[in-house]
């Protein structure tokens, strides 16, 4: 029989204490980065330890692969896109090794996140400046790599300026550290290394070659005669030997020479870092005052940088109209930009927001003041608003999500991040700005522009379909004419996000032939067997090579159960841009993405199942695009909670795309009995109510409960809802005419339409009836109409076909009745948020539009009690004046689609009732997800994130508030604490 040869990479991954992943799933999710760039790499590493890193390193060297370092991929210049192995250190180097506040320093492992440096430190009055807009989850490692800046580098500069020492591993697996070196130290240890002759080490190596490199009086002057202005703070074009030439010994007086400042910003072509030493600084000014500068146009804002400048801001950052015009149509975002007054001709202007940070707000207001008389005596602005406090968080976060928001332009057409890092001299940004839209106007193009313009860094993105032939000439032919235009500046073409593999191949056009091949020399002498992410920086292939989009592609036109508006399903999956923003932890806050904050893997990002839904649709050979495993693995871990809907930039709706793709894989593979138990919940519930007493029986005995869950598929620890004696339904029905008493005035306030949902009628009958009562001791007369359940069940299990005939059932039976004076009403979020969420996109045509119409008049109960109280038709004089403290934790589905805003009002009602909002994302149930066995642990692993532990520090009078059924009985399961809706909260208030 013929023998079979086994893989190297069956020995290397028995090697390994990390995983190595070669399947096609994670190899398909590494392809890409947040650039415009795909190739599938060999494999995916995810080292544990050190050792791993020099196994991996001995591998590649043997066996001629590539190493690819990745933190947390969101690089804009193909940084971490390759053929070799992607070695991902985001999951388990992510420890803050050392903090030495005296010293003012810190060591970290290249996984740490910036922001989460950030809250370490500031407990010691102390801060790591460079701050990118992805400052939530990227890594120290990568801002490293890139050099990273951010909004605040007019006062902290670049990654470079703050990189105290790096430990590294070298590429013949060799640990070295590199940090400051006299010149004498430096001439010293040059010496050294030349006498050890045949014996140098690889250090040796590097050492000698950069002392024979800069020494040469040729090689100086050509350095400083073509690298960019050294008045340009950000410079990022190819090696930094401007930077080390700089340094002692070669100009005297010059800061210590030291290799680790010359490895920021080389994308981890040179070593792999295990250890980052960082210089720390004291927080900034404790009063933040952001002026928002309104402008006409592009060109008034740069002016008025100028003007600003003067002021000594901590930022200048821009934000044009065509990215307000975005935010206005993301519910987050929208809410973000309240500051916004258009133009007298109803446009959305450019705003040059200008952060005038000091100790006092008088001292800011009096900043401000001066500012802005001297900004309208040049012509420059029409409205200035300054604001403080939380506002300016507001601010901020519209700022960073430029790149997301971005990605939600309709069609296939882009803004691309092509020329979008260019720098030149702030005095110089006025005319090169004006010289760039000059070119982009002779090519009929137009750019979005925003960022970082107190710095001489206007992110700069033309609108281009890569899908096209067009669009593939228009991204080569935008890159070199800019290129020239910023060289005519002596400008960097990359400011911040690094040269990648898209602006590599122009190097040598900016800073001569004879410096380029200085940086191969390097490169060479660094990594001479080429194993450290080759095909960056130096020796690129063409930068229109490797797209993530093929000219001619052809978007197919899908056939769906939902509508996507004015796109197709693909395209709404390829509004994820790549920025990452899902890959943020719970200690950054926010929903998005539970599974990922719980398993930090990649594959369980919201990304992932964007890229992986458009990969398959994009290249699937099938008739039935969306029949892939690996789609279905993607997706597995998705909760379907809505964070993405509402925290994604680009609002990819995974939990959409999620209910789309089953429907779809059940076409071709039939539905799971599983599935259609929980999907047909009512009608069991129904039958259940039957006999409530055989159904509690059953499963409120733990032994009889847990041979059931495993029946079913479900965890045998998890407890199940029980029965209600009766449903509210027929409670409602069967019981006497309400009467008003107790004090209350005998009087009628209005109707409301209820929904009871199926939730509450069936298992949480106790808080429908306390919200019935709480509404008619208010003077409302309650009305249940005639409706079916919600489909909520169907939709989270993907069955859309059975969720459209309920939704459209309930459609034509309240269409009549719903209107803005008859609102509909719900208890549970996740049921009365379908009439608002799914069902306009879901329902047939011929009732789209009655779907909307009831969609704008559903409520969740918080809402209309809000609603009520501030047209004064309940009063806080009809609640106890008890004094309680509440804790609530927010539905993930009200967080999405509604807010907690109303939550808040609703139960701060009782005059000495203070609400805390707990910091919590979601609370791992959602729906059958936490049953569920194989979803189990992650569903407790989300819950142990911040609820479970807030709950549980909280003492028995603190009152637990959760809108939602599944929040309620995960708080149970996770803590052995009851919580309470708040229509149960506030019935118990009542005086």
């Amino acid at each position: 029989m013929p023998t079979t040869t086994a893989h190297p990479f069956d020995d290397l991954k028995t090697r390994l204490q990390g995983d190595f992943l070669t399947d096609n799933t994670h190899r398909t999710l590494y392809a890409t980065d947040a650039s415009a760039y795909r190739e599938m790499p060999a494999a995916v590493a995810i080292p544990q330890t050190i050792d791993d890193l020099k196994t991996l390193i001995a591998f590649a060297r043997e066996h001629k692969t590539s190493l690819i370092p990745r933190t947390g991929g969101t690089s804009l210049a193909g940084q971490v896109v390759g053929s070799g192995i992607v070695v991902d250190v985001s999951k388990h180097f992510t420890k803050i090794l050392e903090i030495n506040p005296e010293e003012r320093w810190v060591r970290v492992q290249p996984g740490v996140i910036r922001d989460e440096l950030n809250q370490a430190l500031k407990p010691y009055g102390l801060y790591f400046g460079p701050e990118t807009s992805t400052a939530n989850r990227a890594m120290i490692g990568g801002m490293v790599g890139n050099n990273s800046c951010g909004s605040n580098s007019v006062v902290y500069r670049a990654t470079r300026e703050h990189t105290i020492s790096v430990k590294a591993l070298l590429a013949d697996g060799s640990e070295v550290e590199f940090g400051d070196m006299s010149g004498w130290e430096f001439t010293k240890a040059v010496g050294e290394a030349s006498r050890r002759n045949g014996s140098a080490t690889l250090a040796d190596k590097i050492l000698l070659t950069t002392n024979e490199i800069l020494t040469n009086q040729a090689n100086q002057a050509e350095i400083r005669r073509n690298f960019p202005k050294r008045t340009i703070e950000r410079r990022n074009t190819g090696y930094a030997l401007d930077e080390v030439l700089e340094m002692e010994p070669f100009t005297p007086a010059g800061p210590p020479f030291n290799l680790a400042k010359f490895i920021a910003g080389s994308e981890g072509t040179l070593c792999f870092l295990t250890e980052i030493k960082l210089n720390i600084v004291p927080l900034p000014p404790k009063e933040s005052g952001l002026v928002c500068v309104h402008c006409h146009s592009i060109d008034e804002s740069l002016r008025a940088t100028l003007v600003a400048l003067k002021y000594k801001p901590y930022a200048v950052e821009l934000i044009d109209d065509i990215i307000l015009e975005r935010a206005d149509t993301n519910p987050e975002q929208r809410k973000n930009s309240f500051f916004v007054q258009k133009t007298p001709t109803d446009h959305f202007p450019i705003i040059l927001v200008v952060d005038l940070s000091r100790d006092t707000r008088a001292e800011i207001e009096q900043l401000a003041a001066q500012m802005e008389a001297e900004m309208r005596a040049a012509g420059m602005g029409y409205h200035f608003p300054l604001l403080f406090g939380e506002d300016t968080k507001k601010i901020w976060t519209l700022r960073k999500a430029g790149l997301g928001l971005l990605g939600n332009l309709p069609g296939d057409a882009k803004a691309v991040a092509v020329i979008e890092d260019t720098a030149v001299d702030v005095h110089d940004l006025p005319d090169y700005i004006r010289e760039f839209n000059e070119i982009l106007t002779k090519h009929k193009m137009h750019s979005v522009h925003y960022a970082h313009a107190g710095s001489g860094e206007l992110h700069l993105r033309p609108i281009i379909n890569l899908k096209t032939e067009e669009g593939h000439r228009q991204y080569r032919m935008i890159a070199e004419e800019i290129a020239t235009l910023v060289k005519k500046y002596d400008g960097s073409l990359s400011g911040e996000h690094g040269d990648g593999r898209l602006r590599g191949e122009f190097i040598p056009k900016m800073v001569g032939a004879h410096n380029y091949e200085l940086m191969r020399t390097i490169k060479h002498t660094w990594d001479p067997n080429g194993i450290f992410n080759p095909g960056k920086v130096v020796e690129t292939p063409p930068m229109d090579t490797f797209l993530r989009y093929e000219a001619g592609q052809q978007t197919p036109a899908f056939q769906t159960y939902f509508r996507y508006k004015d796109q197709t399903i693909l395209q709404h999956a390829e509004q994820c841009n790549g920025s990452g923003d899902c890959r943020k932890t719970e200690a950054s806050g926010g929903t998005m993405c539970p599974s990922y904050m719980a398993t930090r893997n990649e594959k369980d990002s919201t990304r992932a199942r964007a890229n992986i839904l458009r990969e398959m649709l994009t290249h699937s050979p099938k008739e039935n695009r969306f029949d892939h495993e690996e789609i279905k693995e993607v997706y597995d871990l998705c909760l379907s909670c809505k964070g993405c809907k509402n925290e994604c930039p680009s609002n990819v709706d995974v939990s959409k795309l999620k209910a789309e793709f089953l429907q779809h894989y059940y076409d071709e593979h039939g539905i799971p009995i599983r599935s259609r138990l929980i999907a047909n919940f009512a009608r069991l519930s129904g039958l259940a109510s039957l006999v409530p007493w055989a159904w509690n029986g059953v499963l409120g005995t733990p032994a009889l409960r847990r041979i059931a869950n495993r029946t079913i598929g479900f965890h045998p620890d998890r407890t199940m809802p029980l029965m209600g004696k009766t449903t509210v339904t027929s409670w409602f029905k069967s019981r006497p005419t309400p009467q008003r008493r107790d004090g209350f005035e005998s009087r009628e306030v209005g109707q409301i339409l209820l929904f009871m949902d199926e939730f509450t009628n069936f298992n949480d009958v106790e808080v429908g009836q306390k919200a019935i009562q709480l509404f008619e001791r208010l003077g409302y007369t309650v009305v249940i109409p005639e409706h079916g359940e919600s489909g909520r069940a169907a939709l989270s299990k993907g069955m859309l076909k059975y969720a459209k005939t309920l939704a459209e059932r309930n459609v034509r039976a309240l269409k009549d009745v719903i209107t803005a004076d008859t609102p509909l009403v719900g208890l549970e979020p996740s049921a009365i948020l379908t009439f608002r969420d799914e069902y306009p996109d879901l329902v047939g045509e011929s009732l789209m539009e009655d779907a909307k119409r009831i969609a704008e008049h559903t409520l969740t109960f918080e809402e209309f009690f809000a609603r009520e109280l501030e047209a004064g038709r309940i009063s806080p004089e009809q609640f106890t004046d008890e004094t309680r403290l509440i804790k609530l934790h927010g539905h993930c589905q009200q967080k999405a689609v509604s807010s907690l805003v109303p939550s808040k009002k609703a139960l701060s009602l009782p005059k000495n009732y203070t609400v805390q909002l707990i910091p919590s994302g979601c609370c791992g149930m959602a729906g059958s997800f936490g049953y569920e066995a194989e979803h189990y642990d992650v569903s407790m692993k989300i819950g142990e994130l911040v609820l479970f532990p807030t709950v549980r520090q909280q003492p028995e009078a603190v009152i637990i508030a959760a809108a939602g059924t599944s929040c309620r009985h995960q708080i149970h399961d996770g803590t052995g604490r009851k919580s309470k809706h708040p229509a149960e909260i506030l019935f118990d208030a009542l005086k």
